[in-house]
């Protein structure tokens, strides 16, 4: 029986059977015994199915992960112990040293620095672009060896909106596939695949919580690329690992092979998991997903009109206002609305955005951002100080920039905090 995401939220990943608990169980164990050596091997050997060690899996977190892949409609998923985990995975997955990949240069200040930084160090070069060139501008940076273009649904925290089907084709035609970023949008207000991307990726510390009460990622497979067709770019899936006696991924499991390289080899090796306590947890948060994007996108609405009518505000970015670049994208991929998270810019100096935000009473200033709590920060303050001038203006970060994420509280109380904050100023 086919299932409309709501109910999905609710009963994904984890059906009880007769005398089993009704909501998820935390399997809180690090091993799981079996009663021969003969069954242990064949499942380090990729032979069976089943679970020996919560660094490879977990039941709780397989359960939450299956919930995950259906929302967004994939063949698989994997959890990670943060956003930024999911991230580096779904990249290194895919390149080693002496690889290129492409990505839009108004993502996360984080991603930003793995990207261009870290991976750097590991041999990976990844090449930063606007969204706005034109297709033959962003095609010119294309490579032999480049492996993936990488973007975000709903920039954080510019708010820009990406032109998946576009990007998809370019990347396509190319012979690489596209990850998305889906953590500002999720798949209550936009579902990737359907638009050509290939794996997606989130943080679900954001929304998917909800609460703030627990750090993870996720990375969601299509299974919709098709590996051997570019055999010779991809022999990490297409050629034998000698650390499985010369398995190759895609003979053996077929369009499960890219998820199914990321537990058997990184989790292995690198062992980003989640724990299952924090799994627990987040299916919690996504039981009220879906209620809970209403209230924050309508509450956004309201406080982006506000804000554009504000004689204090210089500008105000949030996809579905018409005034928004990005109108129309949000038309096309938000039509039940956007997120919660609005980019504005106050008239005065940085000093005065920053005293804004210390004059506001329950709005809360926070690194975090996406969860039922209103939050405020500055990221040329915060999130991306790391990055010099120039990496700020490449990313889209202006000095008046300030990223307000709107919760589910009263929304006419988020805008007297907002407006009492302001007359301080």
């Amino acid at each position: 029986m086919k299932k409309n995401l709501e109910t999905i939220c609710i009963h994904g990943g984890w059906k009880a059977g007769k005398g089993e608990p009704q909501q998820l169980p935390i399997y809180q164990s690090t091993t799981f015994r079996y009663e021969t050596s003969d069954q242990m091997a064949k499942l380090f050997d990729l032979e069976e199915n089943g679970y020996f060690y919560t660094r490879l899996a977990n039941p709780t977190n397989d359960a939450v992960a299956k919930k995950i892949a259906a929302l967004e409609g994939g063949i698989g998923a994997v959890l990670t112990s943060s956003g930024q985990a999911a991230n580096f995975y779904a990249i290194f997955n895919i390149c080693q040293a002496g690889d290129h990949f492409i990505t839009s240069n108004n993502i996360y200040g984080g991603t930003f620095n793995l990207f261009g930084v870290t991976l750097k160090k590991l041999g990976i070069e990844c090449t930063f672009i606007d969204q706005d060139w034109d297709d033959e501008r962003i095609e010119a940076e294309f490579r032999p060896n480049t492996k993936c273009f990488f973007g975000e649904t709903i920039s954080n925290p510019g708010g820009r909106v990406f032109d998946i089907e576009r990007f998809a084709k370019m990347a396509h035609k190319h012979g690489v596939p596209l990850i998305v970023d889906n953590t500002f949008a999720t798949p209550i207000n936009c579902r990737p695949f359907e638009w050509g991307a290939d794996i997606v990726t989130h943080s679900t510390t954001k929304y998917m919580d909800g609460h703030a009460s627990q750090v993870g990622g996720c990375v969601v497979d299509s299974g919709n690329f098709d590996w051997e067709s570019q055999h010779d770019k991809f022999p990490c899936l297409t050629e034998p690992d000698e650390s499985y006696h010369g398995l190759t991924y895609t003979t053996a499991f077929g369009n499960m092979s890219y998820i199914t390289k990321m537990v058997v080899q990184l989790m292995r090796d690198l062992g980003s998991i989640p724990a299952p306590q924090n799994s627990f947890l987040l299916n919690i948060g996504l039981e009220t997903l879906a209620l809970r994007m209403r209230q924050h996108c309508a509450n956004a609405q309201k406080v982006a009109e506000w804000l554009e009518k504000n004689e204090k505000v210089g500008w105000v970015n949030y996809a579905t206002l018409p005034s928004s670049p990005d109108y129309a994208l949000a038309q096309k991929y938000l039509p039940n609305g956007a997120c919660g998270v609005i980019a504005f810019g106050l008239n005065g100096s940085r000093e005065e955005a920053i005293r804004f935000m210390d004059n506001l009473d329950f709005i809360s200033i926070v690194t975090h951002v996406a969860d039922a709590r209103t939050c405020v920060l500055h990221p040329a303050s915060h999130t991306h100080r790391q990055l010099s001038e120039e990496q700020l203006r490449e990313a889209g970060i202006s000095p008046d920039l300030v990223r307000l994420s709107v919760g589910i509280e009263n929304v006419d109380d988020i805008i007297a905090d907002l407006q009492q904050a302001m007359d301080k100023m």
